[in-house]
């Protein structure tokens, strides 16, 4: 189907166009009679979300048999009512008058009873996507609540992304509504491939893996793709999940990736209040590290963050944080953990390497947070009392660079080295 939308880099798009894209689309979806279900981003993601929910729901409910919407948490904790209507930008106890006959859900990724396995990607097939790097059956499951609806709607935003190149589309039924068999292998394959030649790359294996297990979801699919620059919609596009999401892409690439002259011997990486543990605000890492210089340093700044991981911090706890030839160089040893967290830590430490015993990642990455400085070294990263901090010592040096709302914005290397360049 052809794509509907509005985009660009020198304007944002009005409430009018808004309107206008989301009244195509309720034409195209035709919801008389119809069961639907919006899934959409938690509050980690920046998206004029309240916004959009109300003009799907104004859209879309008076003809639809039933509307609801489903926070496609991955593996994030669920969010109680209150942060529920928070996201929604609904005041307490009014979700019944703004979204009146619509329920919003959480996703549960480690209830075995929500989910639903709708096929197994092949050994195979597996090898054949990944290109020889696996080759092993993969289950795949999803939250069986999508089984109860004529149509699914995708709604999010669409950024560079550490493990699958960039955010949106497929992304958010693998890992958004998914199982974890699915989303452990595919973020550890990410590793292998290193967030730094994924990131920021369209095509990838990884997004081919998420292709080929949507294509197993029987449900028809559409999807609204957003743009966002700072608060604003820069760019709106409606049609088939993938269609609409690589609109999204070709805009994204051009609005959310920064060219460096140079590297930068220390980042000061400020992580906003969204991200409320390392898990989410790993991203200051994942969007800074090509520009970090080696044998630099890149700091978390976060003073409100006083965890790990809300879900997986035993685990990170018990593996710390190191790099992936670590964790290769010993993989029966780590294996049995679970390969998202494995993923994750691997990301945070960045690129180095692990030889005759001796770890040694490429820059030093340090937390100036509100976690304690016995915690952070217990899980292999530096430690910086937030206190000491004054981001003006960041500031108007050619050494080093300060990024006030780190974690969106990918910064690369104007001539990037060879470890940054895509090879798949």
């Amino acid at each position: 189907m052809s794509i509907i939308g509005h985009g660009g880099t020198e304007s944002f798009v009005s409430d009018e166009q808004l309107r206008g894209v989301i009244g195509r689309a309720a034409e195209d979806i035709a919801p008389s009679g119809k069961r639907i279900l919006v899934i959409i981003p938690d509050h980690t993601r920046s998206c004029p979300l309240p916004k959009i929910a109300r003009e799907l729901h104004a859209a879309l409910a008076p003809a639809a048999k039933k509307l609801d919407f489903l926070v496609a948490l991955g593996t994030h904790p669920p969010l109680p009512m209150e942060r529920l209507e928070k996201l929604l930008g609904i005041s307490p106890g009014c979700m019944g008058e703004v979204l009146p006959g619509s329920d919003v859900f959480n996703h549960e990724w480690d209830n075995p009873s929500a989910l639903a396995k709708i096929g197994t990607l092949s050994a195979e097939s597996i090898g054949r996507i990944t290109r020889g790097r696996f080759s092993m059956d993969v289950n795949v499951t999803i939250n069986r609540k999508v089984m109860g609806y004529d149509l699914l709607l995708v709604v999010g935003p669409v950024f560079p992304h550490e493990v699958v190149g960039f955010s949106g589309g497929d992304k958010y039924f693998f890992p958004g509504i998914s199982g974890p068999e699915l989303l452990n292998f595919f973020h550890w394959l990410g590793a292998i491939i290193t967030c730094p030649k994924i990131i920021g790359t369209k095509d990838t294996p990884v997004r081919a893996t998420l292709a080929a297990a949507a294509d197993m979801i029987s449900v028809e699919k559409r999807a609204l793709c957003l743009v966002v620059k700072g608060s604003d919609l820069a760019g709106l596009y409606f049609g088939d999940v993938r269609g609409a999401w690589s609109s999204a892409v070709e805009l994204s690439q051009r609005l959310h990736v920064v060219r460096c002259p140079r590297a930068y011997e220390s980042v000061l990486a400020r992580a906003p209040e969204m991200y409320d543990d390392i898990w989410t605000a790993g991203k200051c890492m994942y969007k800074m590290e090509p520009v970090v210089a080696d044998g630099g340093e890149l700091i978390i700044y976060a003073p409100h963050i006083t965890e790990i991981s809300y879900t997986h911090g035993l685990v990170i706890d018990e593996i710390g944080y190191h790099t992936r030839d670590y964790f290769v160089a010993q993989w029966d040893a780590y294996k049995h953990h679970p390969w998202g967290v494995l993923a994750h830590s691997t990301h945070v430490k960045g690129i180095g390497t692990y030889e005759n015993g001796v770890e040694k990642p490429r820059i030093t990455v340090t937390l100036a947070t509100g976690i304690p400085e016995d915690r952070c070294r217990k899980v292999n990263l530096g430690y910086r009392d937030p206190c000491t901090i004054d981001p003006s010592d960041w500031q108007d040096r050619p050494d080093r660079l300060y990024v006030p709302k780190a974690g969106e914005m990918l910064h690369k290397l104007e001539n990037p080295p060879a470890w940054q360049r895509t090879s798949d």
